[in-house]
């Protein structure tokens, strides 16, 4: 698999971004309407057209950031929400980050890249976040493909990934998830272990 930058930009100059739910994640909306620090300082890797980030921005929190190989993606969030801080639409690989957050948003990242990078994932997403930082977002919990993305697992897969550097906090079937994905997702709040 060659998911390169030229990839990924290439789905969305062509709109086949069949991932893309059009809006905000029921279950992600239902998390973020529970936040009441507007101050946290919050990424979406793999963010794409992030309406999340919309979501979030509308409700005022003022440190959300999107990372993405995509130019194009990150363009359409400035033509979408021009106030939306530039500063803040990432142009770079996830992987690549040294910024420290509060929370991660995961929404269709984790799946998106080759499985092979699944265990760098979870060691890079712990060190990025600060003590007791939070990862919290949606797993694909179905087989899905094996050649090309969206890659899915398991629940057990998950748990045996994420566990060495987080306590599961939350790992269940979403109740509400998208109308496109019913009885696909896991809603995950995970929360990095104590570095002392």
């Amino acid at each position: 698999m060659n998911l390169t930058e030229d990839f990924w930009d290439n789905r969305y100059k062509n709109n086949t971004i069949g991932w893309d739910l059009g809006e905000v994640s029921p279950p992600l909306k239902t998390y973020f309407d529970q936040l009441t620090d507007k101050n946290l300082k919050i990424v979406i890797p793999g963010g794409g057209n992030s309406y999340e980030a919309e979501y979030l921005h509308q409700l005022g929190f003022c440190n959300v950031y999107v990372v993405d190989l995509s130019e194009t993606a990150l363009n359409n969030i400035k033509q979408r929400v021009p106030s939306f801080p530039a500063s803040h639409l990432i142009h770079q690989n996830f992987f690549d980050l040294e910024q420290q957050f509060d929370l991660i948003i995961e929404q269709t990242f984790f799946s998106a890249i080759d499985p092979s990078l699944r265990a760098d994932y979870v060691s890079i997403a712990a060190e990025l976040l600060v003590d007791h930082g939070k990862l919290v977002g949606l797993l694909f919990d179905a087989p899905l493909n094996t050649t090309q993305p969206p890659f899915g697992g398991s629940k057990a897969e998950y748990l045996a990934l994420f566990n060495s550097h987080f306590e599961i906090l939350t790992m269940e079937r979403a109740y509400n998830s998208h109308p496109n994905r019913p009885g696909k997702e896991l809603f995950l709040n995970l929360r990095k272990k104590n570095s002392a």
